[in-house]
């Protein structure tokens, strides 16, 4: 009988310790089946305080989505492409043209697309409570520069951003050559690295005009303590064509399951203060489905300026 005791109790440790390792491993495998994910994207100006801001976004992600994530900066508009292709990057948060570029490799699905505030194209101010998911390409120019047509440009020296910017550089090349005016052989471009930079490069008259998004005076007024940006600067000419929003990629072979989860946070955002508060780092005001022919514009685009 006391034998029989014994065995039981033994019987007894080693089946709690079977189910111990068993909770163990289904703990491991629970963790390693929430791997870390890592987020990109292109900062809209590079005065070293965005990764600084980048911080909250990651903390805010990390908790809503239950895993670590890290969210880290793109120098420019090529290297998120390359992060994407690489696989470096599971989600980035893409300006129009560097998408289509990812796209085109296999390398990046939207699943989402920003919404922005909406701006008065008479005025440039914005158009309170109304939302966009398209923008305009805007060209700049000194208030009393006595320039007021795109041929006005011929010859002068013009401001822009990356090849791959869609509003920076491939809009208003692809319709100043429909106007007429080449300005890759008949003005002088300098590619910068900043929104800022440019407008800076304008009030100084290093440079005639500079290529930017929609809305630009606005977005960086406090960046110019120092200038009225809506009293010494002047929109020369909005962009004909409708330049989608951002979009919200992730890698193409993802588990459908975290696309959604991701696709859920993303889309609650702006239901909640700290999500409004993290989209505020692009301006974005919230994010709808994505509908991926209406990139097409941009390669369309994107042929014109290069030929």
């Amino acid at each position: 009988m006391r034998f029989k005791q014994v065995a039981k109790g033994i019987m007894g440790v080693m089946l709690a310790v079977a189910l111990t390792g068993c909770a163990s491993g289904n703990s491991k495998q629970e963790d390693a089946a929430k791997e870390k994910l890592v987020v990109q994207f292109v900062p809209t100006n590079n005065d070293g305080t965005m990764e600084a801001k980048a911080k909250p976004f990651a903390e805010y992600l990390s908790k809503k989505l239950d895993r670590q994530v890290d969210v880290t900066l793109a120098t420019d508009y090529s290297t998120i492409v390359e992060a994407m292709a690489s696989g470096q990057v599971d989600i980035g948060i893409m300006p129009p043209a560097a998408y289509v570029q990812a796209k085109d490799m296999d390398a990046a699905e939207a699943i989402l697309t920003s919404q922005l505030g909406d701006y008065d194209q008479e005025t440039g101010l914005p158009l309170e409570g109304q939302l966009t998911n398209t923008f305009k390409g805007e060209i700049l120019v000194r208030a009393d520069s006595g320039l007021n047509e795109l041929t006005d440009l011929k010859g002068k020296k013009i401001a822009t951003l990356s090849p791959n910017s869609a509003s920076g550089y491939i809009y208003p090349v692809a319709e100043m050559k429909d106007d007429g005016v080449d300005p890759t052989t008949e003005a002088t471009l300098t590619t910068v690295n900043d929104i800022p930079s440019e407008i800076t490069a304008v009030l100084n008259g290093q440079m005639d005009a500079a290529f930017v998004f929609e809305g630009a005076r606005n977005v960086f007024a406090s960046s110019f303590a120092d200038n009225d940006l809506f009293k010494e600067l002047k929109v020369l000419y909005l962009t004909e064509g409708d330049i989608p929003n951002d979009a919200i990629a992730v890698q193409p072979k993802m588990d459908d399951a975290l696309k959604k989860e991701i696709k859920d946070v993303f889309l609650n955002m702006k239901d909640d203060e700290e999500g409004a508060e993290a989209m505020s780092l692009w301006g974005h005001q919230g994010y709808e489905e994505a509908a991926d022919s209406a990139y097409d514009t941009i390669r369309e685009y994107t042929e014109k300026a290069a030929e």
